[in-house]
């Protein structure tokens, strides 16, 4: 009986990945539109709803530091045809003012990543600092002189600056902006020295000598701005902070609705303008399977929580 039992269960998940979706999917992007959240979704969505045969409608909820979207998605009915894009701020969130309503890999489940973007620590001409060596060397000579630009209480650019000064020891001081990116025209005047961007964002002022970029704080070297280094190379193998978003969720969905999401996205990533994208841009795909997404996402908050703790990290 317990056999039958088990079949019983094996062919309703079947049954159930296969009927799924049965209507237009809703995915929910927690930034505004014209993003680049926004774009991956707009890019990813058409192909996704073409292999599910049914409609994938982007929906922008943003706010609260992506919480909004969080949470409306942790509250819709767990049945395949609502998607979280969580970025790596919502990770951050769970450290910072974590919420019990939209936690993730507890209350929104894991399908895979979509996007990985290492950020490049980059200055200011003006800094007499050509690498991170000797920008280090620099700022023990003249503590809290220099200064770094930051998105704010948890963004990932804090977590970021914060991280280089725990691992070396050293004081510069923090220039919080009001959301990632709004500092760029500060760093290209000179009113920041220092700040860790995305590489698309900064390649064309390497190029032209705007600013100087550092160190890629990643696993490699990225190819549109190949001649910068990574912080491993650059002997501080410690500092990796990555912007990153994938899909949840809501918990309790069924692990084979799950899974062919999972197959179907990760079919979408492998395609040819997905990868010609990600070589022009600067970023990696992911396409992970849930487990190790999960696994990832937990590594993540642990290693942040860290950060966190070490630099008295508040939201006031």
């Amino acid at each position: 009986m317990k056999a039958i039992a088990l079949l019983l269960t094996l062919c309703a998940g079947s049954v159930s990945a296969q009927t799924s979706p049965s209507k237009p999917l809703r995915w929910i992007v927690p930034t505004g539109p014209g993003s680049a959240v926004d774009v991956t979704a707009r890019r990813v969505a058409p192909k996704l709803a073409e292999a599910l045969g049914q409609p994938v409608i982007v929906d922008n909820r943003p706010g609260a530091n992506s919480m909004i979207g969080a949470r409306e998605a942790a509250r819709s009915a767990p049945d395949g045809h609502t998607l979280f894009q969580a970025v790596v701020n919502n990770a951050l969130n769970d450290l910072l003012m974590p919420d019990d309503c939209c936690k993730l890999n507890d209350k929104l489940a894991p399908v895979t990543r979509l996007v990985s973007t290492p950020l490049v620590m980059v200055v200011h001409p003006s800094v007499p600092a050509n690498n991170v060596n000797e920008y280090v060397a620099l700022a023990k000579s003249k503590p809290n002189q220099l200064t770094y630009a930051s998105g704010g209480n948890g963004a990932i650019t804090q977590m970021a600056g914060e991280l280089l000064k725990i691992t070396t020891g050293i004081q510069v001081r923090e220039i919080p902006y009001k959301a990632i990116g709004a500092e760029f025209p500060d760093l290209v005047g000179g009113h920041v020295n220092t700040a860790y961007l995305a590489p698309v964002v900064i390649r064309d002022a390497i190029k032209s000598g705007k600013i100087r970029g550092l160190a890629v704080a990643g696993p490699r070297r990225i190819g549109i701005i190949g001649d910068v280094p990574t912080m491993a190379e650059a002997g501080f193998p410690a500092i990796d902070a990555i912007g990153w978003n994938g899909i949840f969720v809501p918990a309790g969905t069924p692990a084979p609705v799950i899974e062919r999401l999972q197959h179907e996205i990760a079919n979408v990533l492998k395609s040819k303008e997905m990868l010609d994208d990600a070589q022009s841009l600067g970023y990696e795909l992911g396409g992970d399977p849930p487990q190790q997404f999960g696994n990832y996402v937990r590594a993540e908050i642990e290693k942040w929580g860290k950060v966190i703790k070490q630099a008295g990290i508040k939201i006031e």
